[in-house]
């Protein structure tokens, strides 16, 4: 099993990619990426509202600090993303999970590190906790035909000259030893 021991940070989550995760069957994927991942309380309530369910025990509960800023934040973006955000801009050195394009240009703008889900898969893949490139992909697909949307271009595991990939590769490397 992986663990954050890959990187010198705290792993923070948004809801987005909780839910598309768990749809798919593949939340344990970020236990077995990161071993532990913070989420905040906004996080923890939008997710256990839409699965009724208790969150895994590998996750972290902690609270933003700067609730007026969190707030500010959230006329712009969803209280899960602004308080993620919040709570990445507090915490040195994390690694803040996002999919919204809105939010993680933002979270970009400040100078935080950023991964989506489908950097997470793709992580996944190249350290064989997926086993092939292949079942990668078909991830991405279980993701469409379950609603979650997904630039096209972006999902081919094997294309590693899309925008995102190159980004999230970047900031893949930022994080190793």
């Amino acid at each position: 099993m992986q663990n954050n021991s890959l990187y010198n940070n705290v792993i923070i989550s948004d809801t987005s990619c909780l839910i598309a995760l768990s749809n798919i069957g593949q939340l344990e994927l970020l236990k077995k990426l990161f071993g532990r991942v913070t989420i905040t309380p906004e996080v923890l309530d939008e997710f256990t509202k839409k699965y009724k369910e208790n969150i895994p025990e590998w996750f972290d509960i902690k609270e933003a600090k700067n609730k007026d800023k969190v707030n500010k934040l959230n006329a712009d973006l969803g209280l899960g993303e602004s308080s993620s955000i919040v709570l990445a801009t507090e915490t040195p050195s994390s690694l803040v999970i996002i999919d919204e394009k809105k939010a993680r240009e933002y979270a970009l703008n400040l100078g935080l590190n950023v991964i989506g889900t489908v950097g997470i898969i793709r992580r996944a893949a190249d350290i064989n906790i997926i086993e092939s490139h292949k079942k990668a992909n078909e991830l991405f697909s279980e993701l469409i035909n379950k609603g979650f949307r997904l630039n096209k271009k972006l999902v081919n595991i094997d294309s590693q000259n899309t925008q995102e990939s190159t980004h999230e590769q970047n900031q893949q490397q930022k994080f190793k030893r």
